[in-house]
């Protein structure tokens, strides 16, 4: 019971930091990561907001899942319903950076906050974001990570540019430094199931027969 209590509240911290990770990184203007440069893109051509889009891309990501038998799990329903929350919710309480020193503050806090929310949502284990299980997904099929997830972040890239969203020094930042950042995070902050000494049953214990006693 404690250690699902501890999944579920790295979780959820997990998902509130990426969302604040995301707002930080917009709000500096200086270029989204690839999915958040098509999220953007959205809501600029057709409206709602860029946290509205990403939950109602999330749970289309999420039906993509159905023919390659990914099973989410509570983590992954959570982000695809949560991030954006959280996304919009920063955005709005974010002060706007007017100064160029302030927006290359929030573009480097953003994506340290994104590497170190990676680590958090994925190391409690209970399931990866949508567009992680799409990535992981496609690649059981027999395809290369990172073929398949470079094409997709392209894109989706590709795609929100043509729609509007922002591309610039940040997105290139983003795509070089997350890797590395994620490579930290996750097994820094992954939960392990506690190791248990077993004895084994009285039925599998070998002891030793006992001597016939001499006449």
């Amino acid at each position: 019971m404690a250690l699902m209590a501890r999944r579920l509240v790295q979780l959820y911290a997990g998902l509130a930091l990426y969302g604040l990770g995301i707002a930080l990184q917009v709000s500096s203007g200086l270029g989204n990561d690839p999915w958040d440069v098509f999220h953007q893109g959205m809501a600029r051509r057709f409206g709602l907001s860029i946290g509205a889009w990403i939950v109602i891309i999330g749970a289309l990501v999420m039906l993509a899942w159905i023919p390659l038998r990914q099973r989410p799990g509570i983590g992954t329903v959570s982000n695809a319903l949560l991030v954006g929350v959280f996304a919009d919710l920063f955005l709005y309480l974010l002060p706007d950076p007017d100064a160029a020193a302030a927006r290359w503050a929030f573009l480097v806090a953003g994506i340290a906050v994104s590497g170190f929310a990676t680590g958090c949502y994925i190391g409690a284990g209970l399931g990866p974001g949508p567009r992680d299980g799409l990535m992981t997904g496609l690649a059981a099929r027999g395809h290369s990570v990172r073929v398949v997830r470079t094409s997709i972040e392209l894109s989706v890239l590709a795609a929100g540019w043509l729609l509007g969203g922002t591309v610039g020094v940040g997105t290139l930042l983003y795509a070089v430094a997350i890797g590395p950042l994620a490579h930290v995070f996750i097994p820094l902050l992954q939960i392990k199931e506690p190791v248990r000494d077993t004895v084994p049953p009285a039925a599998e214990r070998t002891e030793p027969e006992p001597e016939p006693a001499s006449n």
